[in-house]
């Protein structure tokens, strides 16, 4: 078994996952925490629990998911792992902070290694298995636990939305056939725990979600 903490970071509201299992070991899953309270209310969360994180994992690699990656880095001496397909994405991180105006940017070390799609990766027993779905981002991956019946999704599939399309590697017919071949294959009871706003089940949103309905 293992229990999920989501916390809500940085100007553009992106949700930051810290999954941790029975025995007090821990990931972080697309880190977005940007002011220094922010860093701090996930440290003292990962503190106050006695747990000790393992991975740093991103989904992909869009500025507002990468926000604290440098911070975790240091913090837990952990580099990041995500889809070799999204290191242009990672690359232009820095330059999408200046377009936005976001000042302070830490850029975020790159990967050691590269989460590699269809194959599965385990906490302490609890297995995901890792999903190439791109559309929003080239490189985008997502972990399902089929035991527990939860997917994090990144910004692939949203409560009645979908994630954007119009950003560089993007495509809209490419995003809706990952969530029809990976997520709409899914029990209607799986919870998806996404990149901005709340959960939602893949049940909801074969039925509700005006883009794939």
């Amino acid at each position: 078994m293992f229990r999920i903490k989501k916390f809500v970071f940085s100007p553009f509201q992106e949700n930051t996952y810290v999954i941790y299992s029975e025995q007090n070991n821990a990931w972080i899953i697309d880190p977005g925490c940007y002011y220094s309270e922010e860093k701090q209310e996930l440290k003292k969360f990962i503190d106050s629990n006695n747990l000790k994180v393992q991975r740093l994992l991103n989904t992909h690699c869009h500025l507002d998911h990468v926000f604290g990656n440098q911070f975790v880095a240091k913090t837990f001496g952990l580099k990041p792992e995500y889809h070799k397909l999204d290191e242009p994405t990672m690359a232009m991180a820095e330059v999408s902070a200046k377009m936005y105006g976001v000042d302070g940017f830490e850029v975020s070390p790159k990967a050691d290694k590269h989460l590699i799609a269809d194959t599965e990766i385990e906490l302490d027993g609890n297995r995901f298995e890792i999903v190439f779905v791109p559309g929003h981002a080239p490189g985008h991956i997502a972990f399902i636990n089929h035991e527990q019946k939860i997917v994090v999704g990144g910004d692939v599939l949203f409560q009645r939305s979908i994630g954007r399309t119009d950003l560089p590697g993007g495509g809209f017919e490419t995003l809706l056939q990952s969530i029809r071949t990976h997520f709409f294959i899914l029990a209607d009871d799986f919870t998806v725990y996404s990149g901005h706003g709340e959960e939602t089940t893949i049940g909801y949103e074969k039925k509700n979600n005006p883009f794939l309905t």
